[in-house]
């Protein structure tokens, strides 16, 4: 069951890398390398730096997954913007999952509840940042005060405080994931925004 959840993030995750591919006129080569990146960066990144083999190469799904998306977007890009809105809240779920997930795994390995809360938001963002740097882009989690890496770190630190009272399992996982995805749907909802350094003009 896991690894489904797992796979329908990488997909909507590498849909978004590909549509980016779309906007900056790259070819299928370009459109699958990011659909690769942003779908399987933040994990490849975090079981690097816990000094395991990254489960992207342990299972043969993970790297087709998002060359099935590369070739929906390749063809029917104009339909697939046209569901962004729905891609955006599969979206929101992926990043909650992932977080959650990937604090657990750090959890496992060993880590502080910290480091491992850190490295679950780094699985959860760090595609999309890949992404945007290799596109030529200002990461837009820099930039565009979109509330995505705040949900992605409470969701990772409940999933850290949970652990830390001896609460596992797929009810920890989910009920972080649940608070993460929740954070992330009301801020684009509301149009909730980061706030600017004083003094600076909007």
């Amino acid at each position: 069951m896991t690894e489904l959840l797992d796979l329908v993030g990488i997909f909507v995750f590498a849909l978004t890398g590909a549509l980016m591919g779309v906007r900056k006129r790259l070819d299928v080569v370009g459109m699958g390398v990011l659909a690769e990146i942003t779908a399987l960066g933040g994990g490849v990144v975090r079981d690097l730096i816990l000094n395991v083999r990254p489960a992207a190469f342990q299972s043969l799904g993970y790297v087709l997954v998002p060359l099935v998306a590369t070739v929906i977007v390749f063809f029917w890009h104009p339909h697939v913007a046209r569901v962004m809105p729905v891609i955006l809240v599969l979206d929101a779920a992926g990043l909650g999952l992932f977080s959650a997930v990937g604090t657990q795994k750090a959890l496992e390995y060993g880590l502080s509840p910290l480091h491992a809360a850190l490295l679950g938001v780094m699985t959860g963002v760090g595609g999309g940042m890949l992404r945007d740097v290799l596109a030529g882009e200002i990461p837009t989690l820099l930039y565009d005060r979109q509330l995505y890496a705040v949900p992605a770190m409470l969701g990772s630190g409940a999933m850290a405080a949970l652990a830390s009272h001896g609460l596992h399992g797929w009810p920890a996982t989910l009920a972080a994931a649940v608070l993460a995805f929740g954070l992330r749907i009301a801020a684009m909802r509301r149009k909730w925004r980061a706030p600017l350094a004083r003094g600076t003009g909007e």
